[in-house]
């Protein structure tokens, strides 16, 4: 098929697939399965995680300060006590999602070691589905590392809460060698630079375990330790994000892990999810690169306007970082990591730029309101400081959304598990079709446009 007959029939298909705006209004549809009022669609229950962003008083919401709720407890308690011991906790979240509740030291040193024992890659897993195939893109070659893992599980499609636990915590241990690997293989592939392989070691946490196999020793304790924190703080948030729900989804037709897990990979890789705090980046080195002050806060603030107006950076009159579909006042993520982000800003001696996020952060919910004329509170989300903690790290930009993924994979497994404990349901909600029935047209009779 030659090309301009492909974009004719590509016309077609588009007007095919374009339905009228009334129509949803007509059927009541949920669009993006929320209300509106804005508020998620009640589709499920969770004993997991809570995001709460406002309160529902007499039909209305009313914003309150973000909080963000791990199997009962409140993500700034569980950070301030493994912060208070000087110990880094994902190990802890890991256990405590998994199992829903905190473990004893004695249990925790037990699984902390166990999840060691697991980072090791299979025999020839690294050469064979890492190296051999070539990928331009971390996130599909983790996608394809975790489905081709079914090959080596003996119990893969056993659906048994034993087995479900053992998958967990072999995936949690395993993604920092598959994304580490993945990276390296597609810059010597693509970008010709050395092909780097270290081991794990089972001394080191995962956030350790992670720099050192990308960077080897040069990384300090205080960049283990906030790599710690934004893994912890990626870990849950709730079942109704789009590739935990995509986890419940797919878990209720009874499938496997790995086919569970890649289904969420292929949610979190979208732009709309998980790939938001590469857009934070690329718009503040838009900003730097425009302003001849970083510290004049009026050249600051005319500039965010041309953002809003479309008039600057990509002209969407997006600011990337800023609202979220729960939190109204504040993300408690943002806020514990806008805490550490000023710790590695001063060691890497990036103090001036960290003003230029936090004027940023002060500037625009003032300016959103005054440009799109409206009382809507906005808040930074997470994304709006992780990236520049990335950075900070030197950690590349390609790893960005997989590292999310690192963490992520915990509430996703938690939540299969919970779908196939709890619910036993296959999740089939309901289109409606609005497509005019049409009779069948004989081949020799089509008039064909």
């Amino acid at each position: 098929m030659d090309e301009e007959s492909l974009k004719r029939l590509a016309g077609i298909a588009e007007r095919s697939n374009r339905i009228d705006e009334k129509l949803y209004n007509r059927y009541n549809v949920k669009r993006g399965l929320r209300n509106k009022n804005h508020t998620g669609v009640l589709v499920g229950l969770t004993n997991i995680g809570d995001v709460i962003g406002y309160e529902s008083v007499n039909g209305n919401v009313v914003p309150i300060d973000g909080k963000l709720i791990y199997r009962g407890i409140d993500i700034r308690e569980l950070v301030s006590g493994f912060q208070a011991e000087n110990r880094q906790g994902f190990d802890e979240t890991v256990f405590l999602l998994l199992f829903g509740r905190l473990p004893g030291k004695g249990e925790l040193d037990a699984f902390s070691s166990h999840i060691a024992e697991l980072r090791a890659l299979p025999h020839n897993f690294t050469e064979d589905m890492i190296l051999k195939l070539k990928g331009r893109d971390v996130m599909n070659m983790l996608a394809r590392s975790v489905l081709s893992l079914y090959s080596f599980d003996q119990k893969a499609d056993d659906v048994s809460v034993p087995n479900l636990l053992g998958q967990s915590m072999d995936l949690v241990a395993k993604f920092p060698a598959i994304i580490v690997y993945s990276y390296f293989a597609m810059q010597h592939h693509y970008n010709y630079e050395p092909l780097i392989i270290r081991h794990p070691k089972k001394e080191l946490g995962t956030s350790e375990n992670f720099l050192y196999m990308l960077k080897g020793k040069d990384y300090t304790p205080l960049e283990a330790s906030i790599l710690d924190l934004i893994l912890v703080l990626h870990a849950e948030h709730g079942g109704g994000n789009n590739s935990s729900f995509a986890t419940h989804v797919v878990s209720s037709s009874g499938t496997d892990t790995y086919s569970a897990i890649a289904a969420a990979l292929g949610s979190l890789k979208g732009p709309l999810h998980g790939g938001a705090n590469a857009k934070v980046i690329e718009m503040m080195d838009d900003i730097k690169r425009n302003l001849r002050n970083w510290a004049d806060e009026a050249e600051v603030e005319s500039y965010l306007r041309k953002v809003l107006k479309k008039e600057a950076f990509d002209r969407s009159g997006r600011i990337y970082g800023f609202g979220h579909a729960v939190y109204t006042i504040s993300d408690p993520r943002a806020v514990l990591l806008r805490e550490e982000a000023r710790r590695l800003a001063k060691e890497k001696g990036r103090e001036n730029e960290f003003e230029l996020y936090l004027m940023v952060e002060r500037l625009v919910p003032k300016l959103f309101a005054e440009s799109k004329g409206t009382h809507k509170i906005l808040c930074t989300n997470v994304d709006f400081y992780s990236g520049f903690v990335y950075d900070c790290l030197n950690i590349p930009r390609e790893l960005n959304t997989p590292l999310f993924a690192m963490a992520r994979v915990v509430g996703w497994c938690a939540h299969r598990m919970e779908e196939l404990v709890s619910s036993r349901k296959i999740i089939r909600p309901d289109y409606r079709n609005v497509w005019e029935k049409k009779a069948y047209i004989p081949m020799a009779e089509r008039n064909l446009q």
